[in-house]
């Protein structure tokens, strides 16, 4: 069967037996069984996690230790070759995930480029592969420093190994290399001949570029022509026998130059692959239009589509809230000058070596004659003040031009005293040289753990908004807003990815849609916070508020606690307060504190409140549906190329990482998939008037079903009408009547034709049902008769929202063809 064009992609997580406590995978051979549910669902390609050798128990893929293989746990070639070729046998393609910033070298031994690396140092054919700093000033003497040691007279603890073929250098687990005829003496005097020198890891001193402060993923120089060839020999094997049809590419703004990357991965691909970058836009960035690809992988698309579900009327309320909870509004003042102050941090701490290395590079590429009088300590302050400032991953797209120039003449009118190491800091970037690529590589590293990985964990506002690339801050937006950001995408970047969940989400896309839910109800969500925690206080009042929206957004609606959930919980708060490191962080765990949060939710799970929580959860469960249904609907006909993360055509209550990667019950959903193609459709779920009850009897069963019915056909009138999506046309649809606030809508259709498609959904249900339901609220329909898919009934002229929404709260009306 031939291939379809890319309408819609359907991620998978792969994994290896020893990636799971119980032996459990899902290899190529699990993804190829999956195939006919995948393409009965109406999916166009799958979208697989990195396909490369990486550590062994890895249940993400991102440590790839070997690029130059496919992961023989998953399968090996042969395993991808048997799922392309059942793929393409039903009509679908493929789609990998491609790492090329870093390597997996947490235990060197199973990277074979990094042992060399260790065991011959510069003389190593693979030292040009890794980004790493042999500068006789890197305060490890000239050699690599490795921060493995726990504390700093350790060296005493090496014994050398000699029971193998070859002698290692042992540290209790840890394994390094002896360079040849090195092993004689006394472990140190063998420490001191290699070239690399183990540190003590509260020192600092690392002499590799990592992935953010990932001391176990090591950095790697694709500007170098042979890497770039030696690492993608597998994508060129896999084009040659048209195996995959695009690529998705990880974290490209760690890299010395991703233009020239991208530029380079395009003339590998051609211009007829896919081609998408994990590039994370701020909320007034724009993708530069220079880089030569289809998009990015939709985290922008995933602000939008969560923005304009808010009730906005609720901002000041939530902001007393939160300051009454946790000591700040988070407002945007507070969540600014919280980014800014945990940047800087992040770069005075976890980032310090690669902020020292950035010193000397700017000192070496310093031009001028100036900046001999700046102090080590002043010119490293005035580095991460000027990081912490910048408002971007990286300024040095063309499309940021004068970013970086902006904020230092912001930075000399508030720091007069620093205007030497500023010029200093200016002339070296000016150069051009690697004092620019290693500011640009750690702005993108600060902004990544200091915003998503610190403060997103500390701001509670609404949860639900801090998401990556997201914006808490802001509070929603506006429907007219969000068409304007629709219709950009539509012309600029028509095959940009969008998604509502991913591996890397910190709540997945349900979960959100319940917590953005009490923005409707937030004079109920402040008295019941502060009746429950005045009967069950919190060990810390901002960790439990924290804490507690997110355990609102996966609580069951049944109120039956399971002893898996209260496991999840319990991994996700150690997790969410090691992140936040406000009263226990990751290097010093407080261990008494977690101890104390953990009964606390154990007490909210058993105690008195579980009855109170879990009818406040049943009121707003069901706005939290039609929320995730209607998004989900916006998604699937919106401009881009939509992704479906696994499992998520069910509604799913998926937390952050590894949260998120579990197995997937993928034989009920292809149970429920064969019931609906044989005509059972999903129960009504509301009345017009009261759309945020359903019907008596309306369970979570119910509710999947519902998104179920909403992603299949979705998919199948991408599939089927591929013209009007991709490169289509995008106009608003607007309701008038009491309720037209409450619908969005659009329009699309073929660039040469007209439109062909409409789409209609709900927007908070709950402040609708407050004023009425829908009462004389009408839409006009272009020309024509069209169909909705849904309930198969056909409208035309000016209809009332009210009856095209009497069984469900969305509608996808199609133009019926006309003859002739």
């Amino acid at each position: 069967m031939d291939r379809r064009p890319i309408t819609s992609t359907y991620r998978l997580q792969l994994r290896g037996p020893r990636a799971d406590a119980a032996g459990r995978a899902f290899t190529f051979a699990d993804a190829e069984a999956q195939v006919p549910y995948l393409a009965d669902l109406g999916v166009s390609h799958l979208y697989l996690s990195p396909i490369l050798t990486a550590v062994p128990e890895s249940n993400h893929g991102y440590d790839v230790i070997d690029p130059t293989t496919v992961n023989p746990e998953l399968g090996g070639m042969a395993g991808l070759q048997s799922l392309a070729d059942a793929a393409h046998a039903a009509g679908l393609g493929l789609i990998i995930d491609l790492v090329p910033n870093h390597l997996g070298v947490a235990e060197p031994r199973l990277n074979e480029w990094w042992w060399d690396v260790l065991t011959h140092g510069r003389d190593s054919q693979f030292e040009p592969y890794f980004d790493i700093d042999w500068h006789a000033d890197n305060g490890a003497g000239g050699k690599m420093g490795l921060p493995v040691l726990g504390a700093e007279d350790d060296l005493d603890k090496l014994e050398v190994d000699r029971s193998g073929e070859e002698p290692l250098l042992r540290y209790y687990d840890h394994a390094f290399p002896i360079a040849p005829g090195t092993d004689a003496g006394t472990p140190q005097e063998v420490h001191d001949r290699q070239s690399y020198r183990l540190m003590y890891w509260r020192d600092g001193i690392i002499g590799y570029r990592r992935f953010f402060s990932v001391n176990g993923l090591a950095g790697i120089r694709q500007e170098h022509p042979v890497v770039f060839e030696h690492t993608h020999r597998v994508v060129r094997e896999l084009l040659a026998a048209d195996v995959i049809d695009g690529v998705r590419i990880d974290h490209p703004d760690g890299l010395s130059d991703p233009f020239e990357y991208l530029r380079e991965l395009r003339r590998l691909l051609g211009e007829d692959k896919w081609l998408v970058i994990e590039k994370i836009l701020g909320a007034a960035e724009p993708l530069d239009p220079r880089l030569d690809v289809d998009g990015t992988t939709g985290y922008d698309a995933l602000r939008e589509f969560d923005n304009v579900f808010y009730n906005r009327d609720s901002r000041d309320r939530m902001s007393i809230l939160a300051l009454q909870q946790s000591g700040s509004p988070w407002d945007r003042a507070a969540v600014a000058a919280t980014e800014q102050r945990l940047k800087y941090e992040i770069a005075r701490g976890e980032l310090a070596a690669e902020v020292r290395r950035l010193a000397r590079a700017l000192r070496r590429d310093n031009w001028s004659t100036g900046g001999g009088n700046v102090g080590e300590d002043e010119l490293i302050d005035t580095i991460c003040e000027l990081v912490a400032a910048m408002p971007v991953y990286r300024a040095d797209y063309e499309s940021l031009s004068r970013t970086t120039s902006t904020v230092i003449a912001e930075m000399v009118a508030r720091f007069p005293s620093r205007v030497f190491a500023l010029d200093l800091i200016s002339a070296g970037l000016v150069a051009d040289g690697e004092a620019a690529t290693r500011f640009a590589q750690v702005c993108g590293a600060v902004m990544a753990k200091g915003v998503e990985d610190t403060t997103f964990y500390r701001a509670c506002r609404l949860v639900s908004s801090q998401e990556v690339g997201g914006d808490p801050g802001r509070y929603g937006m506006s429907s007219a807003e969000f068409h304007l950001l629709q219709s950009e995408r539509a012309r600029l970047w028509p095959k940009s990815m969008t998604t509502l969940s991913t591996h890397d989400t910190k709540r997945g896309e349900d979960v959100r849609a319940r917590i953005l839910g009490l923005s409707d109800v937030s004079g109920d969500w402040a008295e019941a916070v502060r009746s429950w925690t005045s009967i069950t206080p919190a060990p810390d009042g901002a960790t439990g508020y924290f804490l507690l929206q997110n355990i609102i957004g996966v609580w069951p609606v049944d109120g039956v606690v399971t002893d898996e959930l209260r496991a999840r919980l319990h991994a996700y708060a150690e997790k969410a307060m090691r992140e936040a490191a406000m009263r226990t962080n990751w290097f010093e765990p407080d261990e008494d504190f977690e101890m104390a949060v953990r009964h606390w939710i154990d007490a909210l799970l058993d105690g008195p409140l579980h009855d109170d929580i879990t009818a406040f959860v049943a009121r707003i469960a069901p706005a939290g549906w039609v929320t995730g249904w209607s998004r989900k609907l916006l998604q699937l006909t919106g401009p881009g190329i939509p992704d479906t993360y696994q499992g998520t055509e069910f509604v799913e209550d998926s937390l952050v990482d590894p949260d998120n990667r579990r197995f997937i019950d993928y034989a009920a959903r292809a149970a429920a998939l064969a019931e609906l193609a044989h005509g059972a459709a999903p129960s009504p779920v509301a009345a017009p008037e009261t759309p945020a009850e359903p019907p008596e009897g309306f369970d979570q069963d119910a509710a999947d079903r519902v998104k179920l019915m909403v992603v299949h056909e979705g998919l199948r009138l991408r599939r089927e009408r591929p013209g009007s999506f991709v490169g289509g046309t995008y106009q608003p649809v607007f309701a008038e009547g009491t309720g037209e606030r409450y619908l969005v809508g659009s329009a699309r259709g073929p660039v040469d034709g007209e439109q062909d498609i409409i789409t209609l959904v709900t927007r908070r249900p709950i402040g609708l049902q407050a004023e009425g339901g829908w009462g004389d609220t009408t839409v006009t329909l272009p020309e024509g008769l069209w169909t909705d898919r849904f309930t198969g009934r056909s409208w035309s002229g000016t209809v009332t929202v009210a009856s095209v929404f009497d069984t469900y709260p969305f509608a996808l009306l199609v133009a019926d063809e006309k003859e002739g």
